[in-house]
């Protein structure tokens, strides 16, 4: 899978301004173009099917994301070091997905040629060729990053590249609406190359009524070296985009234990980064629902790692029923002092203790949190880590950077749109 990467020439003076002139446009046409891009690439190359979310490009929220990301492109062609984050976090997706070299080229010409349709006479000879150069300028990037991450996997005496098999070795129930799934090699080699914890698989299921594959990416749970991976799954209802979850519901209704997923080696830019962080820097682990997930696994790496660390756990509910690992996360604050949780739920039931299984109710308002223990807001070494619906976490944001929190220390999991179904 691993290829070297082809070194496209630099853009001229004239090529970047080009381009960056041509962002107002497409910020303006931006979905127009996507969606016609998706849909004739689809058409032509039905294989790249089994990469991309059909939900997505259902809902439209595909086309929405990378009209935004081909507008930054644009804005930042000469400044590339702004998108450094950016592009690790889609490098990583591109491995998760086994996204190979030789898919780029299809990619550009169909983007090339929705640009060209939807702006139509704006699109001059010198404007189609300096955005065919700054196109191949981004691939040969990202092929790099990708290349270089298939290498190292491949050198990896646990590591693998491709799709393996895993067999469900337990399905435990953690809410109404959350399950985790244990995952073991089904060829029984161990050990498993270790991961961030934070770090997600993806994972894909053939789905018949599509004739395709579909990936998801879903956060790990738990700890490396149990010699077993462990994902926790929403049951999606499809309450928020109007389409149940296709992945989502089929794991829960029809993968039971014993049976075998497919799943590709860990990836992820969202964990504590020990080279940024400092090992005695204060973190604040804000959640909401399902974003709970990569929120536990750092957590427990917490716990085994012996740190001592003040940690706050931030997390949003609609109610106990649907609230997973909510008893694991109150034994870990009753055994480690140095950690504190902090919980809203919408809902409460009588028998429910305020300050035990709950904190306060209603939607999450960060004012009400702790501002010394819970936020580490007059520290300037703190750590922010946010994981929810995608609402949720710019609202977070937001809140924290009138706080004073500057955006360095502020790091969002920020999924593709309709991952996680």
């Amino acid at each position: 899978m691993a290829a070297p990467a082809k070194v496209s020439a630099p853009l001229t003076p004239e090529q970047i301004a080009i381009v960056k002139s041509t962002a107002p446009a497409l910020k303006e046409h931006g979905e127009e173009i996507t969606t016609m891009f998706y849909r004739n690439m689809l058409a032509a190359h039905p294989e790249l099917r089994d990469i991309f979310n059909t939900t997505s490009q259902q809902t439209g929220a595909q086309p929405r994301a990378l009209a935004s990301a081909v507008f930054g492109y644009a804005s930042y062609v000469d400044d590339l070091g702004k998108l450094s984050d950016v592009v690790a976090r889609i490098a990583h997706k591109h491995v998760s997905l086994m996204v190979a070299a030789d898919q780029y080229p299809i990619v550009g010409e169909h983007l090339i040629a929705a640009v060209a349709a939807v702006l139509g006479d704006a699109v001059t000879p010198a404007v189609a060729e300096a955005w065919t150069a700054a196109y191949a300028a981004l691939a040969d990037i990202f092929i790099g990053l990708e290349g270089a991450m298939y290498a190292e996997h491949e050198r990896s005496a646990a590591g693998w590249n491709g799709w393996r098999k895993f067999k469900i070795a337990r399905k435990v129930a953690e809410s109404a609406e959350i399950t985790s799934f244990y995952l073991e090699p089904a060829d029984g080699q161990l050990p498993l190359p270790d991961f961030q914890p934070g770090q997600y698989v993806s994972l894909h299921l053939h789905i018949p009524e599509l004739g395709c594959l579909q990936p998801r990416q879903y956060s790990l749970s738990d700890v490396s070296g149990l010699g077993h991976y462990r994902i926790s799954v929403k049951r999606d209802a499809g309450k928020q985009a109007g389409v149940p979850g296709l992945i989502s519901n089929r794991l829960h209704r029809d993968f039971n234990e014993g049976d075998v997923v497919e799943i590709t080696q860990p990836a992820g830019t969202f964990f504590v980064d020990a080279a940024k962080v400092g090992a005695q820097a204060p973190i604040t682990l804000i959640s909401a629902g399902v974003g709970v997930t990569p929120m536990v696994s750092i957590l427990n790496a917490h716990v085994a790692a012996g740190s001592t660390r003040p940690v706050s756990w931030v997390h949003g509910a609609r109610s106990t029923e649907v609230q997973a690992f909510a008893a694991h996360v109150r034994g870990v604050c009753e055994t480690h002092p140095e950690v504190k949780a902090t919980v809203f739920k919408n809902r409460v039931a009588d028998a429910e203790v305020q300050g035990v299984d709950y904190h306060f109710t209603g939607r999450m308002d960060l004012a009400k949190v702790d501002r010394e223990q819970g936020l580490f807001l007059d520290n300037a070494e703190a750590n922010y880590y946010i994981c929810g619906p995608p609402v949720f976490m710019k609202e977070v944001q937001q809140w924290l950077v009138k706080e004073g929190v500057c955006d360095s220390r502020i790091h969002m999991e920020v999924f593709g749109v309709g991952d996680g179904e």
